[in-house]
């Protein structure tokens, strides 16, 4: 009897062990599926994420460029004829030129000829400056101007103690804008303080000395 009770221990025990690793297999293939039915999920909101974040980009690049051409548009409209108008500028050049020359001119100076002449000449120049004028082209103001490197040029210094050292007291070249644009610079001489004789022959004798 003792013997049959053993055998059937020993049956129970083969039959449990049996029971746990059934269960303990179980258990990892639950977990196993588990695990992977996580990673399809999280995979799956890694690509939405991933295309939401693509289709972001798009449209943010997409709006870029919508407003790069709505800028180029606008310029295109409001700055369409700068080389047209700044090559259209040797028109006044020209007058003005041909005012000097006739106002020399020591065989007609004084002539009724000349008087007609100059403002016939100074009609065609009022005509232009008010068709430029009406296209947003303009003359930069310059006499009597403190000099601003953004719209004048100076090319010579003139000797004037009545004004303020950096005024404009002569306008070489006249300058306009187009718009908020410099089409072209100011040039101009503008005023410098007189050296006295005392100052230059001190200014010499110090040059000397340190000779």
């Amino acid at each position: 009897m003792d013997k049959e009770q053993e055998q059937n221990k020993a049956q129970n025990s083969t039959d449990n062990n049996s029971d746990e690793l059934k269960n303990k297999d179980h258990e990892e293939r639950t977990t196993k599926k588990d695990n992977d039915e996580q990673q399809k999920k999280q995979t799956a909101e890694e690509k939405i994420l991933e295309l939401e974040d693509k289709l972001t980009r798009a449209f943010a690049e997409m709006e870029n460029q919508r407003r790069r051409f709505e800028k180029e548009k606008e310029d295109a409209f409001e700055y369409g004829g700068y080389t047209f108008a700044k090559e259209a500028l040797s028109l006044i050049d020209n007058l003005e030129r041909s005012k000097q020359i006739l106002e020399s001119d020591d065989k007609i100076k004084n002539t009724e000829a000349l008087k007609k002449t100059l403002e016939h000449l100074d009609i065609i120049y009022n005509d232009l400056i008010t068709i430029f004028t009406k296209n947003n082209i303009k003359p930069i103001e310059t006499l009597n101007k403190k000099l601003d490197p953004n719209f004048h040029q100076a090319m010579l210094e003139i000797e004037d103690e009545t004004k303020e050292p950096g005024t404009i007291v002569q306008e070489i070249q006249k300058g306009f804008t187009i718009k908020d644009r410099l089409l072209r610079p100011s040039l101009v001489g503008v005023s410098k303080k007189i050296e006295k004789k005392e100052e230059i022959n001190q200014e010499n004798k110090e040059n000397i000395d340190n000779k």
